[in-house]
């Protein structure tokens, strides 16, 4: 029972290396196409905007409806409550992503504010 459990959790742990590797070719492929802060935070945290909207469900970079969403989805997804770690983990990944974009936009908006007033 114990070297199948060692041989399972080695297949996990593969499995879940190659789709972050996935992922961030993914992201590397569709970043080309964004803003280049946009593209440098997919690289970074190696999701895509458009894939972290679709994660938590969001059409919109709405704060109080990513948080909601958020909430949810992380609650459900607990390991406790016979969820899944993996995506668990792509639901804070897509939070971040989300997080990091209204991030960027701000301080986008500010430096447009600043221009304007000189």
């Amino acid at each position: 029972i114990l070297v199948g459990a060692q041989v399972v959790g080695r297949a996990f742990m593969r499995a879940l290396r190659q789709e972050f590797a996935a992922s961030r070719a993914a992201a590397d492929a569709r970043g080309r196409s964004e803003r280049p802060q946009s593209a440098a935070a997919s690289r970074i945290i190696g999701i895509s905007l458009q894939e972290a909207q679709q994660i938590l469900n969001v059409s919109n970079l709405n704060p109080e409806e990513i948080q909601k969403n958020y909430d949810h989805l992380f609650k459900v997804n607990d390991k406790s409550v016979g969820g899944s770690f993996y995506l668990q983990s792509k639901v804070v990944r897509a939070k971040e992503r989300l997080d990091e974009e209204l991030r960027i936009q701000a301080k986008d908006e500010k430096e447009k504010s600043r221009k304007a007033e000189t």
